[in-house]
């Protein structure tokens, strides 16, 4: 499975054509309006915007989703203006619009580039049924640090997972045609680098190697790329010296002349100006200049171009074919849309928000997030004829608001089924549930309320302790220093635990969390992410085992901060830890005087390991997993071998696996990770079944960005891995030769 295998989308043959018609009859003042995109959200837009839209100084608006007020916007742009060019209408609809789908990071614990699609598919109908015809999704940022608020809106941090989960929502977006009636524009975001932000401060500074830029981050944006998105987004950061609005080397020389990205670059909001703020530049005038001439070609909610692109065209430093070529791409995309035919929306015309086949994507989505990342003892599922009574305590069970996550301006919390409603709905009259809040809030530092959860519990036959994080605490400019669970919720594990019951913790969360201090306090934990409109019943449907959990982390679990970055792809070092060569900080007597002799990379206050590796997920059965194997011990440069695995259900239920393919590149020009992702799907056996898992991988499958910065595929041997999550032993290898002898 490869991102680039996906069809690109179908552009109209004539939008070309009449964008260079249009652009020759445009005036210097008319192009830099369309290169300009203004907030519409300050009362009633078509008052306070109407002279600018007849004046032709506006090519998009942004946040504004009343249809009323758009097709009136749309009305004055293309009915008084002199040239009737319609407007791009930008808003976020990051992981659904009405009906909320689980955040991206959630939606990459599925590893199921279908359901992402639909998810994306019916976000795009509803956001197209107020207006909207432009969405600044996917964010494709490679994200290792947890601490990152915007790790919520990422896919993880894996190459693969990300490249295809992100083509994936662009193709949802999209559809085959923009100007189906119910496509929308996709721009992928933030170019580039943004996920390596220092210490996981948003917005913070970004240093990183080309041979990493090329082989990590870049890669999701190629397959973007590749696959016909129509935008991309300039990241806030800076990155290596020079901000990425202003960075000529990613938006010119990589983004247009390697890859031959033909849509056109939005900065994000107001990053221009802000280059003055990184000391970049020396004021908003210089900024212009910076960023149209590195390859910006829209300015998000600023006025730097707007206000100064004119006079630096007249003074020479700017070109006007440099503007003209922005102009072309924007037009061309509104060509492609079919605006120019119906700028107006038909609300009529689409489906109703949160329509039954809309919900019932939703449910499943969060149903394949979840991911069951400890089960002692077989404490889940939850069987209704054994257990007369259940505690569902704590602040995240029934919080409509909260399991919707970041980013969902235009999520109605009224859709939300919670947990609670879900687990009520399920066990009817059966079960008796009791429901202690116990804290206001996820951050509240408030025990009053802990002795009447504790006595709850130890009144029942089992606890589900519903925990994590408020939507609040993940997302834009809402970066965390400890990623633990916050306010006194350690102490509420720890107080419900002494009550001597089963206790099942549901984490709902917008990160990875540190999950140290609680993991041997619970016998299961199942990690819910903040799963959106279906999320109750989704997680009701696991924790009574109608369905086994099938997601698997697209991001690793540290066990502490300090541990940061962690991730599977790591290199290997040229002392690395293994469990023969690490000591504590416990064991006194092991401890070795400091010399480099029999020393290894790894911290003496933790393990080197992960609390969970990446890929990692339980399931109601059992897995195994043997007779790893390949078809060709040898092959040439351009050819393909086969590798395959023996995949056994030991278990007494039906149950969906996500099968893992892993290799590693042991000897190259430039040192390679110790793992990395190069094909996975999903299989559903029924109890006793035995399948066959093969994957076919081709040596381009196996190249990589070398010292001089083309891509790559070497002679050596490789290790291949099957399995349930990167942390496998069994393997096999296999050679790349220059020519079979």
């Amino acid at each position: 499975m490869t991102a680039t295998s996906a069809d690109t989308l179908t552009r109209r043959p004539e939008a070309r054509e009449r964008a260079q018609a249009l652009l020759s009859e445009m005036t210097l003042a008319e192009k830099i309006g369309q290169m300009s995109q203004v907030e519409a959200t300050h009362g009633y837009a078509p008052d306070y915007l109407a002279e600018r839209l007849r004046a032709g100084d506006i090519g998009s608006v942004i946040n504004n989703v009343d249809v009323g007020i758009i097709n009136e916007l749309q009305r004055i742009a293309v009915e008084e203006s002199r040239l009737g060019i319609p407007l791009l209408i930008g808003r976020d609809v990051i992981h659904g619009f009405k009906t909320i789908f689980p955040i991206p990071l959630g939606q990459g614990a599925t590893w199921n580039p279908e359901l992402v699609e639909e998810g994306a598919r019916v976000a795009a109908r509803e956001a197209a049924k107020c207006g909207v015809n432009w969405t600044f999704a996917p964010m494709i940022d490679i994200s290792r640090d947890p601490r990152w608020g915007r790790i919520a809106e990422s896919f993880g941090e894996c190459v693969l997972l990300t490249s295809t989960l992100g083509v994936a929502m662009v193709k949802g977006f999209q559809g085959d045609s923009l100007a189906t009636n119910g496509s929308i524009a996709a721009c992928a975001k933030h170019f580039a680098g943004y996920g390596a932000v220092e210490s996981g401060r948003d917005y913070a500074t970004t240093n990183i190697p080309d041979t990493k830029l090329r082989n990590v981050y870049f890669r999701p944006f190629n397959a973007a790329v590749d696959a016909g998105v129509s935008t991309v987004m300039t990241s806030f950061s800076d990155l290596n010296g020079v901000p990425a609005t202003g960075n000529r080397y990613i938006l010119t020389e990589v983004l247009r002349g390697e890859w031959d990205f033909d849509g056109f670059v939005v900065s994000d909001w107001d990053s221009i100006r802000q280059l003055q703020i990184h000391g970049l530049t020396e004021n908003d005038r210089e900024s212009a200049c910076e960023a149209v001439d590195a390859g910006v070609d829209m300015e998000m909610a600023g006025d730097a171009f707007s206000g100064n692109l004119s006079g630096l065209v007249e003074e020479g430093r700017v070109s006007e074919a440099r503007i003209d070529a922005a102009v072309m791409k924007i037009l061309t995309l509104k060509f492609d849309l079919g605006l120019f035919e119906n700028p107006y929306t038909d609300p009529e015309s689409l489906p109703g928000y949160a329509s039954e086949p809309a919900l019932e994507a939703a449910r499943l989505a969060a149903l394949q997030s979840c991911v069951l990342l400890k089960n002692n003892a077989r404490a889940l599922p939850l069987d209704t004829g054994a257990v007369s009574s259940l505690a569902v305590i704590g602040p995240l069970a029934d919080a409509p608001y909260e399991q919707l996550g970041t980013w969902i301006f235009d999520g109605d919390p009224d859709l939300s089924v919670t947990p609670l409603t879900a687990i009520r709905d399920f066990v009817g009259e059966d079960v008796d549930v009791r429901y202690v809040r116990a804290m206001q809030n996820s951050r509240s530092r408030d025990t009053a309320d802990f002795d009447v959860a504790a006595s709850t519990a130890a009144q029942c036959d089992a606890v589900l302790l519903f925990l994590g994080e408020e939507s609040i605490l993940s997302g834009e400019a809402h970066s965390r220093a400890d990623i633990g669970l916050p306010g006194a919720q350690e102490e509420l594990v720890r107080r419900v635990r002494a009550a001597g019951k089963p206790v099942i913790a549901v984490i709902l969360a917008g990160r990875p969390l540190t999950l140290s201090d609680v993991v041997g306090e619970v016998d299961a934990i199942l990690y819910a992410w903040h799963p959106g409109t279906m999320g109750g019943p989704a997680i009701a449907d696991l924790l009574f085992g109608i369905e086994s959990p099938s997601g698997k982390l697209p991001a690793t679990f540290p066990r502490v901060v300090g541990q940061i970055p962690i991730y599977y792809s790591q290199k290997n070092g040229g002392k690395p830890p293994n469990r023969d060569n690490v000591v504590h900080i416990d064991d006194i007597e092991a401890f070795a005087p400091q010399t480099s002799l029999g020393m290894s990379a790894f911290h003496l206050d933790t393990c080197f390991t992960p609390l969970f590796p990446f890929g990692h997920g339980l399931s109601y059965t059992n897995f195994v997993y043997e007779n790893v194997r390949v078809s060709d011990d040898e092959i040439e440069l351009g050819g393909t071998v086969t590798i395959s695995a023996e995949l056994s259900n030991r278990g007494d239920v039906e149950a969906e696996e996500v099968v893992q393919l892993y290799t590693r590149d042991l000897v190259g020009s430039i040192t390679r990770p110790v793992k990395e992702l190069k094909g996975f799907r999903r299989e559903r056996l029924r109890p006793g079944e035995t399948r066959t898992v093969s994957f076919d991988l081709h040596t381009d499958d196996l190249t990589f960005s070398g010292r001089d910065g083309r891509r790559v595929v070497e002679p050596g041997l490789f290790h291949a891995w099957i399995g349930g999550s990167s942390d496998i032993d069994l393997h096999t290898a296999f050679r790349i030769v220059a020519s079979r002898s």
